[in-house]
C-alpha cells in the first residue's frame, strides 16, 4: 500500500515540463505489478461491424460483371482511388490512399473461412474465437494470447478495448482484458471512497464468485490508477476526426506514445448494414475510417511509434455481388482486410482480385483463410506460436 500511494503522489507531483517522469512508472510495473513489457510490438485491431460492403471498399473498376451487378451502386471508374490496373480504393478514402502510397498499406482480397455464416453474430463469434464455423469456443484469440503471455503477473491492460463492453475476441480463460473508453472517467469511478475500500478487502470463506467479484473489482481498480498515470504523460495535439472511432484512436496513440504495456489493443466501430441506400451510409463511414486512421498514423509517425505498430482491419463478412431491390447490398462471405503499419513485408495488394466468375450461390469464394492473417501476426510480429493460440497450424503469410 506504502508503494501505491507514492505512486499515485508522484504521478501528480513528479513531473518535467506537464509529462510524468517515466522511470517512476516503469518501476512501478516492475516492484508492484511483477511486469514488464517483453515486447514493443503493438496491434491495433480495428472492427467494422455490420458487413462491410469490400466490393465498394477495393473496387474491381475493369470488371463488366461488378457493374452489371450494381447499376445503381457500382463506382464508376473515374471516380476510384486506383492502386493498380484492376483495384482501386473508394473515392471518400483518400486518407488510406495517402498511407498507400507510403508504402503504410497492405490490401488482402478474398479473406474468409470454410463454411460461411451469414448471422452477424455467428460471423463475428468465429472470427473473435478463431473456431471452425461448426465449433464453440468460449474464449477468443487474443484472450488466449493473454493467458499464454503472463509473464510475473497477469494484469488485464496487456490488452485495450476502447469501449464500455469488453468483445469475446478479448476474454481468456485465466485473463480477459480490460475495456476502458475514458481513464479518466474509469479512475473517477473506482477512486469512490467505497470502491476503493472494497478493492482492498481479501474475501473470506469459499465462495469462488464472491472471490472472483473481489479480484476483478481489485485489478480494475489497481489498472483504472495505473491507466490514469499513463495517460496523462502524453496528451496528443492532433486534430482527430469527430466521432467515437477518432477519439478512440486519439486515445490509443496516447497510450501508446507514452508507453503503456499494452501489446494489443481494439476499436470498433458499427453502421456497416448497408442493405438500403448503401452509396451515402458507406461513403461517410469509409471517408471517417480513412481520415481518423490517416490522423492516428501521422500522430504515431511524429512521435517514432509508427514502426512499433501494426494496425488490422476488418468486418465480420462481406455483401452480396449483386445490389438489393432497395439499392443497398444484403450479407455476404469474403471480404478484404487492411493491415497498416511501418514494418510491413508486403505492402500494396497482396493478392488476386475478386473472381465475380466463380460465386457461390452469389457469394465471393473465400482463397484465404483469415487465421493465416492471425497466425501471421501472432508469429511474426507478438512472438508467439500461432498453433498455441488457434489450436493447429495456419501458415504463415509473412505480413510483418
Amino acid at each position: 500500500m506504502a508503494l501505491r500511494r507514492e505512486f499515485i503522489k508522484q504521478s501528480a507531483l513528479a513531473t518535467v515540463g506537464g509529462m510524468l517522469i517515466p522511470n517512476f512508472l516503469k518501476a512501478y510495473e516492475r516492484e508492484h505489478l511483477g511486469i514488464s513489457q517483453t515486447s514493443n510490438k503493438t496491434l491495433v485491431i480495428v472492427q467494422l461491424s455490420g458487413g462491410n460492403d469490400g466490393l465498394n471498399t477495393i473496387i474491381p473498376f475493369r470488371n463488366d460483371i461488378y457493374y452489371q451487378s450494381r447499376p445503381t451502386i457500382g463506382i464508376a471508374p473515374d471516380k476510384v482511388l486506383k492502386l493498380n490496373d484492376n483495384l482501386g480504393l473508394n473515392p471518400a478514402m483518400d486518407g488510406i490512399r495517402r498511407l498507400y502510397d507510403e508504402g503504410l498499406v497492405s490490401i488482402i482480397n478474398n479473406v474468409g473461412y470454410p463454411n460461411p455464416d451469414r448471422s452477424h453474430f455467428r460471423s463475428m463469434d468465429i472470427w473473435h474465437t478463431a473456431s471452425e464455423s461448426t465449433e464453440y469456443l468460449n474464449t477468443g484469440w487474443i484472450g488466449r494470447y493473454l493467458d499464454n503471455n503472463c509473464e510475473g503477473k497477469c494484469v488485464p491492460y496487456r490488452a485495450l478495448e476502447i469501449d464500455d463492453t469488453l468483445s469475446l475476441s478479448m476474454k481468456g480463460e485465466k485473463v480477459k482484458a480490460l475495456a476502458v473508453k475514458d481513464p479518466e472517467k474509469l479512475y473517477k469511478q473506482v477512486s469512490r471512497e467505497f470502491v476503493n475500500k472494497v478493492s482492498q478487502v481479501t474475501p473470506m470463506g469459499q465462495n469462488e464468485n464472491l472471490a472472483y467479484m473481489y479480484k476483478t473489482l481489485a485489478e480494475t481498480s489497481s489498472s483504472a490508477e495505473f491507466l490514469h498515470a499513463k495517460s496523462k504523460f502524453y496528451k496528443s495535439q492532433s486534430q482527430y476526426p469527430q466521432g467515437e472511432l477518432g477519439q478512440r484512436l486519439k486515445t490509443i496513440a496516447e497510450l501508446i506514445v507514452s508507453e503503456m504495456p499494452t501489446n494489443v489493443y481494439y476499436v470498433s466501430i458499427s453502421g456497416f448494414d448497408t442493405h438500403f441506400n448503401q452509396l451515402n451510409q458507406q461513403e461517410r463511414l469509409l471517408k471517417n475510417y480513412a481520415d481518423s486512421m490517416n490522423t492516428f498514423v501521422s500522430d504515431l509517425q511524429k512521435n517514432n511509434k509508427l514502426n512499433e505498430v501494426v494496425i488490422m482491419t476488418f468486418s465480420e463478412f462481406g455483401r452480396r455481388v449483386k445490389q438489393n431491390a432497395s439499392v443497398g447490398t444484403d450479407h455476404g462471405t469474403a471480404n478484404n482486410v487492411f493491415l497498416i503499419g511501418g514494418n510491413l513485408k508486403r505492402p500494396k495488394v497482396l493478392n488476386e482480385a475478386p473472381d465475380l466468375t466463380n460465386l457461390d450461390e452469389g457469394d465471393l469464394k473465400f482463397s484465404l483463410d483469415f487465421r493465416q492473417i492471425y497466425a501471421s501476426l501472432l508469429q511474426d510480429w507478438l512472438d508467439m506460436k500461432g498453433k498455441i493460440v488457434l489450436g493447429k497450424e495456419f501458415e504463415s503469410l509473412r505480413l510483418v
